[in-house]
């Protein structure tokens, strides 16, 4: 590969690793792999053997982005942020630990900044294989894109990025953050609650501010049916991923890893 055209994009957590090889002028991806992980062995000797098994990583890139694929985080005002305070930031809402470190993404152009902890023996292995790259909390990139879709003069917004066992739940208004929070779920009753718990919590009616569902979600899933039931104004955003004609996927793989394929 020319190392001027190609983007490296990883996405990992404790339970997946996942990447796609992405033209960086076109933003067509070429190449995607997504591989479990499995945590009754060390990360570093399954991140040993996917390397060893992907040989395309040891290709020479322009740029390399590494998203942690994690809930451990929480937005800031910028007008509210101290970098010296970082923990404090996250000590409501997850349990924090004196030897953990934290770090965080400005993101300048919306007044927030994300406070997250990330995985420190992923970046020490991937830097050792990589050289240098550039990491970031995946909410970032999700909170992000979200606020640049939410442009509607005056109005509130309601973003659900659904995954497998748990969803995001971004409101917006003007693309500005109002809420963001992270709910995990079993049924599709308990999506609706989260909802519209949130829904009552900001005072917005369901009759009048619309829900946008991106992600691994159809119109036949019993959460579409659950949302629908309740919100009048239920719509899915279609991905737009530019795939390599030789990239032969499923449908649902851009809109269950929607974050990667959107950036």
């Amino acid at each position: 590969m020319e190392q001027s055209l190609h983007k490296l994009i990883i996405q990992v957590s404790l339970q997946k690793f996942t990447f796609i090889v992405q033209h960086i002028e076109s933003k067509q991806v070429l190449h995607f792999v997504s591989e479990g992980l499995n945590q009754n062995r060390t990360i570093e000797d399954q991140l040993h053997s996917l390397f060893a098994k992907h040989e395309i990583l040891a290709s020479s890139f322009e740029d390399i982005l590494v998203l942690h694929d994690s809930n451990l985080n929480t937005f800031v005002p910028t007008a509210l942020f101290d970098e010296q305070a970082l923990g404090s930031y996250l000590q409501y809402n997850t349990k924090v630990f004196s030897t953990d470190f934290f770090a965080f993404d400005e993101l300048t152009d919306k007044n927030i900044n994300n406070v997250y902890i990330p995985y420190v023996q992923i970046n020490n292995f991937l830097l050792d294989k990589l050289g240098e790259f550039t990491y970031q909390n995946i909410n970032t990139a999700l909170v992000h894109y979200v606020l640049d879709l939410s442009t509607i003069p005056k109005e509130m917004e309601v973003y659900a990025h659904v995954q497998k066992d748990h969803f995001e739940l971004i409101v917006a208004q003007e693309g500005n953050l109002i809420l963001f929070n992270s709910f995990l779920y079993n049924t599709a009753q308990d999506f609706i609650y989260y909802l519209l718990f949130v829904y009552e919590q900001l005072k917005l009616d369901p009759e009048t501010v619309a829900l946008k569902l991106l992600s691994r979600i159809d119109k036949d899933d019993s959460l579409f049916e659950q949302a629908y039931t309740y919100i009048r104004h239920v719509e899915i955003l279609e991905e737009q991923a530019t795939l390599a004609p030789s990239l032969l996927l499923h449908y649902q793989v851009p809109k269950q890893h929607y974050i990667l394929f959107h950036l």
